[in-house]
């Protein structure tokens, strides 16, 4: 059997990646609510940056209750809520 055909994530140069963890960075020191766009995910993951583990390279979202742990090369962009 055939696997089946999986999308490629896109790929971002250095200066991409640079800036997106420097918005990151900035969103956790202030403890704003963010907004992220997730590569495979339909849905936005929004919450607080509560963690960065440069060990898994994931960032740690707190949402209410909820912790979403978002793999850092699958942010395509950040931004903060508009409501």
């Amino acid at each position: 059997m055939a696997k089946a055909k999986v999308a490629k994530r896109p790929t971002r140069d250095e200066f991409v990646l640079e800036e997106i963890g420097n918005q990151l960075t900035e969103a956790m020191q202030e403890a704003s609510e963010i907004v992220l766009t997730v590569w495979g995910k339909e849905e936005q993951v929004r919450g607080t940056i509560v963690g960065m583990d440069s060990r898994t390279g994931k960032v740690h979202v707190s949402w209410g209750e909820e912790l979403i742990k978002v793999p850092f090369m699958d942010i395509m962009a950040m931004d903060y809520p508009r409501d």
